[in-house]
């Protein structure tokens, strides 16, 4: 799995409590006599929406927002609905206590927290007015800074901002919907939340100025904060000083809760960090919120400061309302970085020796911690520094409590992958807990990652077990003593009652750095779970097949997801055919990378090869087709590219219409095939030209029509005659003044870049027989040989020309730029281009111990492109590799309600093609059964009709 860098905090409201309360305040003001108007009301499961019976709303303006917390939403509703029910302005608020902690929540996203009213007034006067209102109304009452807004007066909870009232969504061109307005010329332009208060700039603020005298209307990154430090040096800007003494250099993060810094300690000279809490984030019921965790961590510091196992504490000081605690810098590197640093330095397997030592001296600071008298709660590799010398040192001590902090500790808190499953769950804080911790920490430092176990349902496994087997996985090529596997799963054991001590693992640590790995208190705790091995290895046998027991699990694993994509299936007229995660923002919804369309790719290559038997399959692949066209029909503007556009969503109703026979299908898919351009201003795979040609290389594949052949050709041409040559070498890029994030940059990756350009160039010339192609295909690969970082194994690319090397992924790195040469290298008949692949292939190998699941960077596609080589070069070893990674991805498997689910890279459980489960079934499938790769045009189909 892919690392967390956040902690979770659910404790600020108990699940559904008082969720009827807030619809409690507004049925009593509806029923009073007060007031003329007549509203409607609309109850959804988040908000309540109020608005006028003769429904006039602005499409946009001035809006307002009242921030309130849990424990002052119910006054905050009561007095503003006595303000809101006397006009005629619409206006919604959350509804519930529990969607009011999540707005104020640590994490929340800046843009959108502390919203718990919002009003769309009908006019700029009424604005100003209800402003007014509101805030006499309100005035006193607790609730956090909007960040996205101005505040009506300094410490209101009223706050405004210029947007949109009726959601007008559209498409950008990267295939995300933004919210748009439109300016004085009628030009649509992005309603951007942010964390900072940025009206456009043709608009003209109505409200009366009531900051403090002297304060510039600028003052502060969020609008007139009054000095906060959030945002300052990290813009490029002057320093600032706070607290009268420390010059900030640089913010290290920003988060709802507030920011982190780098400064200087003015009186000393010493560097420090300060940590910012801003007022009632992340508050509960009883009115505590974030700074009173750090108050806690303050003490906490000045308690063990004698000991030196975390930093010193400087100044807890106070200003504009925000806490902040200054503290000394400690210098070196995070234990996260310093895994991922040695293991990249010595080589998986070298690495655990230095890693055991390391593991002794986290066993140690454990014990210290204790005998201190500290249960810490969040000991995770992002908050252990390393210092140059090899000393772990603790940081971010805002979970950790003493005997007299105790009761006063936020529950159900943690980092996911490290806190005990009971810490999640609400118990009291106990030293048990911190025990699993400390083993998911020394995991990581072992294997690599943590072990992000998703939770199971009904009748959950055995942790121990399912940890045994991850852990084999994940170290079978590691071969660490069997005492090593026997403290991590003593320390992670199911009941906290049986966990070993830190002691216990430093005694067994201190041996197996000795070299003495027969060790007494680990051969006593050898559970059963810890010493089967199914198989002798992942090696394949003389037919390129996996071992029987892991095809077994890699085909329960693929229909455990088949399952869970049929019955998690929302058919109808919702917004998405499938649950969505918001984690990349609000993406098209027919889309290949995170929408529908990826989905029912790996749907109709599972009944294509009959690889499942799920009754329903073709039903459910004949409703999300139908459900993709009437979307693409509805007018809504989308992009044309293959993973994030309309090439993608008909190419994957057309492999369905012809997977079913169903003709209707197929005709509806060309016809939106045919509206598609040949060209578009980016060159790329997944939003451009290269993407659209080899959609067009499929549709000829799969039909045998020449028009298709004809827009092959001309997206060739074009991107032929939009090759740049300079000093870097040869390159694609998207246009500085196109609307993207891709907008003036250059790439050497699949996703984004040449290889991806290099590799449709290729299928065309193989396909068409035009040496100009395969000429401009063979100067890519040159290109990206002089570019590549090579070691005696293995070879990685930077994402573009100057950058580092990065992971070995499908997006941007080893495993795509791989995947062209080696069919580069087979076309050309040049076994340099093969080589490269073949480096390519080991540097995938080698960093196969923090890769998460998915295809975009992940296993799957990691797996996919070995299985690429495998096919073309005819080396075992590529298939062999394949199914190692395999091993790992089904591993990660959780089983809920009779069906199989996986975490994505952010720990979500997610359909989508791209990180999620419907790329990694793509990848089982053409495992066990040999199909071809999707998304690809594979040029000895063209004309056979074969699916590819």
């Amino acid at each position: 799995m892919a690392e967390f860098s956040f902690s979770v905090f659910s404790g600020a409201a108990s699940p559904g409590a008082g969720d009827g309360r807030l619809i409690e305040v507004l049925d009593r003001a509806l029923a009073a006599p007060s007031g003329t108007s007549r509203w409607t009301v609309r109850r959804g499961a988040l908000w309540c929406h109020v608005e006028p019976e003769d429904g006039i709303c602005p499409a946009q303006g001035w809006k307002l927002h009242v921030s309130a917390t849990p424990a002052s939403a119910v006054e905050v509703l009561s007095r503003s609905l006595a303000v809101l029910l006397a006009g005629g302005s619409s206006f919604k608020f959350a509804a519930g206590h529990d969607h009011v902690a999540a707005l104020n929540a640590r994490n929340t996203s800046r843009g959108h927290s502390g919203k718990f009213i919002t009003v769309y007034p009908r006019s700029d006067g009424e604005a100003v007015r209800l402003a007014l209102e509101l805030h006499r109304a309100t005035e006193g009452l607790p609730g956090p800074r909007i960040l996205s807004d101005r505040p009506y007066a300094p410490g209101s909870l009223v706050h405004y901002r210029y947007g949109a009232f009726i959601e007008d969504r559209r498409i950008t061109n990267d295939g995300f919907y933004a919210w748009m307005i439109l300016d004085p010329d009628g030009n649509a332009v992005e309603d951007r939340r942010t964390g900072r208060y940025l009206p456009p700039s043709w608009v003209e603020c109505p409200f009366p100025d009531h900051r403090p005298s002297g304060q510039p209307a600028t003052a502060g990154a969020n609008g007139g904060n009054g000095g906060n430090a959030d945002g300052g040096a990290a813009g490029g800007r002057s320093e600032i000083l706070i607290g009268t003494r420390f010059a900030v250099r640089e913010a290290i993060r920003h988060t709802n809760k507030g920011g982190v810094y780098r400064a200087v300690d003015t009186r000393t000279g010493d560097p420090v960090v300060i940590k910012e809490a801003r007022p009632h984030v992340a508050a509960d019921e009883s009115g505590a919120d974030i700074r009173d965790r750090l108050r806690t961590e303050a003490r906490t510091l000045t308690a063990i400061e004698p000991l030196g196992l975390a930093p010193r504490p400087v100044e807890l000081f106070t200003q504009s309302g925000h806490l902040f605690l200054a503290e000394q810098l400690i210098p070196g590197t995070s234990l996260r970085q310093w895994t991922a640093d040695l293991i990249a330095d010595r080589g998986w397997g070298p690495h655990l020796p230095p890693a055991l030592e390391m593991a002794h001296r986290l066993a140690g600071l454990m014990i210290e911690a204790h005998g201190a008298g500290l249960v810490l709660r969040d000991f995770n590799p992002n908050n252990i520094m390393v210092r140059p010398d090899g000393t772990p040192v603790l940081i971010d001590l805002e979970l950790a409590v003493t005997a007299g902090d105790s009761e006063q500790a936020p529950l159900r808190a943690g980092t996911p992958g490290y806190a005990a499953p009971e810490q999640m769950d609400g118990a009291d804080p106990h030293p048990t807990a911190d025990h699993f911790g400390l083993g998911a920490t020394l995991c990581h430092v072992i294997t690599g990652g943590p072990p992000f176990l998703l939770d199971e349902r009904p009748a959950p496994r055995s942790l121990t077990g399912r940890l045994a087997e991850w852990l084999r996985a994940r170290t079978r090529d590691l071969e660490p003593p069997a005492a090593v596997t026997a403290l991590l799963l003593g320390l992670m054991a199911d009941d906290p009652g049986h966990r070993w001590s830190p002691a216990q693992a430093r005694e067994t640590l201190a041996a197996l750095t000795a070299g003495r790995p027969d060790v007494p208190s680990a051969r006593a705790a050898m559970a059963p779970a810890a010493v089967p091995t199914p198989g002798d290895g992942v090696t394949a046998r003389p037919d390129g097949d996996g071992p029987e027991w892991l095809r077994e699990q890699c085909e329960r694993a693929a229909s455990g997801i088949v399952g869970h994509l049929l019955t998690s299936m929302t058919r109808g007229e919702g917004v998405t055919l499938w649950p969505a995660s918001c984690v990349h923002g609000a993406p098209d919804p027919c889309s290949v990378q995170h929408g529908a369309a990826g989905v029912l790719g790996a749907l109709v290559r599972c009944h294509e090869l009959a690889a499942v038997p799920a009754p329903g399959l073709p039903e459910a692949i004949a409703d999300a087709s139908r459900w993709i066209l009437t979307r693409l029909d509805d007018g809504t503007a989308r992009p044309a590219g293959l993973y994030f556009g309309t090439a993608g969503a008909a190419w994957a109703v057309l492999d369905a219409g012809l997977a079913l026979d169903d003709g209707a299908l197929v005709d509806a898919a060309l016809a939106v095939a045919d509206r598609l351009p040949t060209a578009v201003p980016g060159p790329d795979v997944t939003h451009g030209t290269a993407g659209i040609g080899l959609t067009a290389l499929h549709l000829w594949a799969r039909t045998g029509r020449e028009r298709y052949a004809d827009r092959a050709v001309a997206a060739a041409d074009a991107l032929v005659a939009g090759v740049e040559r300079g000093p870097d070498g040869l390159g694609w890029s998207t246009p500085a003044q196109h609307e993207s994030k891709l907008a003036g940059q250059r790439y050497y990756g699949f996703a984004h870049g040449i290889a991806g350009v290099g590799s449709f160039l290729i299928a065309c010339a193989e396909a068409t027989g035009r040496g100009d192609y395969r000429s401009l295909a063979a100067d890519v690969g040159e290109h990206l040989l002089a570019a590549a970082a090579v070691t005696e194994r293995s070879a990685q690319w930077g994402a573009g020309p100057g950058d580092a090397p990065t992971a070995p992924y499908w997006c941007h790195g080893a495993a795509g730029i791989g995947a062209f040469l080696a069919r580069l290298g087979t076309a050309t008949g040049d076994e340099r281009f093969v080589q490269y692949a073949g480096r390519s292939a080991q540097a995938v190998m080698d960093d196969r111990w923090r890769a998460p699941l998915g295809q975009c960077h992940g296993l799957a596609g990691n797996g996919d492109f070995l299985l690429d080589l495998a096919a073309l070069t005819g080396e075992d070893r590529h298939r062999d590799g394949a199914w190692r990674l395999a091993e790992i991805i089904v591993a990660n498997r959780a089983h809920r309600d009779g069906h199989s689910v996986f975490p994505d890279e952010f720990g979500q459980v997610s359909v989508t093609w791209g990180d999620g489960m419907s790329g990694v079934l793509a990848f089982l499938l053409r495992l066990l059964h040999g199909a071809p790769r999707l998304w690809t045009a594979d040029a000895a189909a063209i004309g056979s009709g074969r699916a590819s």
